[in-house]
């Protein structure tokens, strides 16, 4: 590919990008690739502690300074929200709320991300996985609004804005790497760790993210920008990011060798070779 490199990056909440991809954001980003981030939510219905909250009018605005925070960090400029609400974690009540993001019509949520798409003219888009990662609702429905906007942004009889249709060479979806999963599983108890609630609000159920085995098909390593994904996740206090370089964190940096992994969506693989970049052969 000769033209420059740009990539979309699609998530549910802000600190998903930078969870889930930070590494690969900081790398690619480093090496010239242009990058822009879309976030459908503003994470309203996260916890904070009050001591957090106390210098900001609402949840959101904390999650959206956290989130400015992490981009300056990760060296991100473009970066944009769609205006839904958050859903909160499956039974909840934020569920029902009729801003919520899973109340959208993939419709909508579609030619929202579609919008974008077109405008960006991204090489690469990468999102979440088909179960949302560990199963979030709001991260369910990122995964199945974009594939919606790849066929809206490609449809040439679908006016948007008058932007010329656009498909992007490449769609990536980030997910765990089952093999190391089960390890984590085995040896969490040893750290004093459940790990059917791992996280700050315990709603992350490695036994279950694990029954679902993905392939993977590209695995970014960034180890040579670990310090700046270490920092950018730092931005999140609220969502304990701060606390992110503590001993079990670096065990799991450590377990994962600084890597990110990526099921490939489009287009379809044609072998089962583990590429090192997204750019390579399309």
């Amino acid at each position: 590919m000769t033209e420059k490199k740009k990539i979309l990056v699609v998530t549910a909440h802000p600190d998903d990008e930078t969870f889930g991809m930070g590494g690969t954001i900081a790398k690619c980003q480093a090496e010239g690739a242009e990058i822009a981030v879309l976030c459908a939510t503003k994470g309203e219905v996260g916890e904070a502690d009050a001591e957090l909250l106390a210098h900001f009018k609402s949840m959101a605005d904390l999650r959206v300074s956290e989130m400015r925070c992490a981009m300056q960090v990760l060296g991100v400029k473009e970066l944009h929200f769609l205006g839904y609400r958050d859903s909160g974690m499956p039974g909840s009540p934020e569920n029902s709320h009729p801003q919520a993001f899973v109340q959208a019509s993939l419709e909508k949520t579609g030619m929202d991300i579609a919008y974008y798409l077109r405008k960006f003219r991204p090489s690469v888009v990468l999102t979440s996985d088909p179960m949302g990662g560990y199963g979030h609702p709001d991260h369910i429905h990122a995964y199945r609004s974009v594939v919606r906007a790849l066929e809206l942004a490609a449809d040439g009889e679908i006016l948007i804005e008058g932007l010329q249709p656009f498909h992007p060479a490449g769609v990536y979806l980030n997910t765990f790497p089952r093999k190391f999963m089960r390890l984590v599983v085995k040896l969490m108890p040893l750290f004093g760790k459940d790990p059917t609630k791992f996280g700050k609000n315990g709603d992350i159920n490695f036994v279950e993210i694990m029954q679902t085995d993905f392939p993977i098909h590209v695995r970014i390593h960034y180890g040579k920008y670990a310090v700046i994904r270490e920092k950018a996740s730092a931005c999140y206090r609220s969502q304990g990011g701060d606390q992110q370089s503590g001993f079990f964190i670096a065990w799991l940096e450590r377990l994962f060798s600084s890597n990110e992994a990526y099921m490939q969506y489009f287009p379809e693989p044609q072998s089962r070779r583990v590429r090192k970049d997204f750019f390579d052969g399309i």
